[in-house]
């Protein structure tokens, strides 16, 4: 029978006359209205909750966990015998003093999560040190340490978060780690990777930022191979910088490392989610030969910790408002109102908007706001002196953003906005390249991938 503190009430019972156990394989015959449904698979463990202790927690053979109500009428089968699946953590590997020191931060996100048991979701629970020593491998590439930011998904994480893992960031590189590794939701990693970029002023050692687009506990996941590159990049790499560190493909072979400022997530699932745009991946790391190899001869080199400094203020009053026929200025006109200082603008093709907005754009500039425009096209870069209505939002006081993807401009000019008061002096910061966020020149292939 199942254990008390996993399943209770009727449930409970039902399971104890089945005699299923957790761990078995079961087969449950559920009656619906005039049909019935069958489920098939692992009986896993559930915490047990006031609210609703009438269904049990099943892992499918496709590595997904669902949660079944069951009754007195459910038929279960058990279909083959097992034992109950849990998790201890194994002894950390002996440190080796010839290797470089990486100290992996863990923020939450897939990369650091298991199974909740109450609904099958995924919940962040493993904390670094789960994650540095249920990769064993890294005792061969690093010495890490592990330190907790906080325990949330991605979703969750913003401007004071972003303060909080700079100001992490800075401790460790003033310790004399070689290479710091953020373990990160993916899907604000973009944001974060920018926000890092600005706040960071030229850091000497290596921020690898990563994720994992498929938890620990699915066969498929590449958690482990992503921690593991990642922790290698930032021990051994010759470059200093934010970057993100994700697939360049589906298999376990090649990491792509992408600037921290110019990369997006272009896929909801998909191992290899994550691209650079408008330009071309830093480097490589083979995971075959545990090898990295750079891209290019671009970038700022590794260096000793002696001068360099952070900046991690970011002011939450900027917006980010994508353009589409038919989009009301009356949100212009709410934002200029309601006390934002900034406006980034996602505009069609080269940089345009309905003019329609024109009228309520020139108010909140003369407002003191400061308008920036990208482009909502993923390739490209804004050119406002092509066609008239570029030439008139020129006019207006509309600022273009070259080829800097509107997740890293928000990002950028919230950091302005942060460390600076005076309008004239953010426009000045978000028209200087201060950490390759944007380039003077399409002189790259533009690669489109299905």
């Amino acid at each position: 029978m199942a254990n008390d503190f996993q399943y209770t009430g009727q449930c409970k019972e039902i399971l104890e006359t089945a005699d299923a156990r957790v761990g078995d394989k079961v087969r449950l015959v559920l009656k619906r209205g005039d049909s019935q449904e069958v489920v098939e698979g692992l009986l896993m463990p559930r915490f047990a909750t006031k609210d609703d202790e009438d269904y049990v927690v099943v892992k499918l053979k496709t590595g997904y966990n669902v949660g079944v109500r069951i009754d007195s009428g459910t038929k279960i089968e058990i279909t083959g015998k097992g034992t109950e699946p849990h998790f201890s953590r194994p002894e950390l590997p002996p440190r080796q003093q010839d290797l470089p020191k990486v100290c992996i931060m863990s923020t939450g996100g897939t990369i650091a999560s298991r199974v909740d048991y109450r609904t099958g979701a995924v919940k962040p629970a493993l904390d670094a040190d789960d994650l540095h020593s249920v990769v064993p491998e890294l005792a061969q590439i690093a010495n890490v340490d592990a330190s907790i930011i906080s325990n949330i998904f991605s979703e969750n994480i913003g401007p004071p978060f972003w303060s909080k893992i700079a100001e992490s960031i800075e401790k460790e590189v003033r310790k004399g780690t070689d290479g710091i590794v953020v373990a990160h939701g993916t899907d604000t990693l973009a944001y974060t990777s920018a926000a890092l970029s600005f706040a960071l002023n030229k850091p000497p050692i290596p921020i690898v930022l990563v994720g994992a687009q498929r938890s620990s506990d699915r066969p498929s996941s590449d958690a482990a191979t992503n921690l593991l590159a990642s922790s290698a990049i930032a021990g051994q790499a010759p470059f200093a910088g934010v970057v993100i560190a994700m697939h360049d493909w589906i298999s376990d072979e090649t990491i792509a490392v992408h600037r921290g400022t110019k990369v997006r997530k272009c896929h909801a699932s998909r191992r290899d989610a994550f691209r650079s745009v408008n330009t071309s991946p830093l480097a490589y790391y083979d995971l075959i030969h545990r090898s990295l190899k750079m891209n290019t001869d671009d970038y700022d080199r590794r260096r000793k910790p002696n001068d360099w400094s952070i900046k991690p203020k970011f002011d939450p009053n900027v917006l980010l408002i994508k353009f589409h026929p038919g989009l009301s200025a009356g949100i212009i006109d709410w934002a200029t109102a309601t006390g934002y200082k900034g406006l980034v603008l996602e505009g069609s093709g080269l940089g345009h908007v309905s003019e329609s907005l024109f009228s309520s754009l020139e108010r909140a500039i003369k407002n003191g706001l400061v308008v920036g425009m990208c482009s909502q096209c993923i390739w490209g870069r804004v050119q406002l002196n092509v066609y008239s209505t570029g030439r008139d939002l020129l006019r207006i006081g509309v600022i273009p953003l070259y080829d800097m993807l509107s997740e890293t401009a928000l990002v950028k000019m919230m950091w302005a906005f942060g460390n600076e008061r005076e309008p004239e002096n953010v426009k000045q910061i978000m028209h200087t390249n201060l950490a390759q966020e944007f380039s003077d020149r399409r002189v790259i292939e533009e690669k489109h991938d299905g």
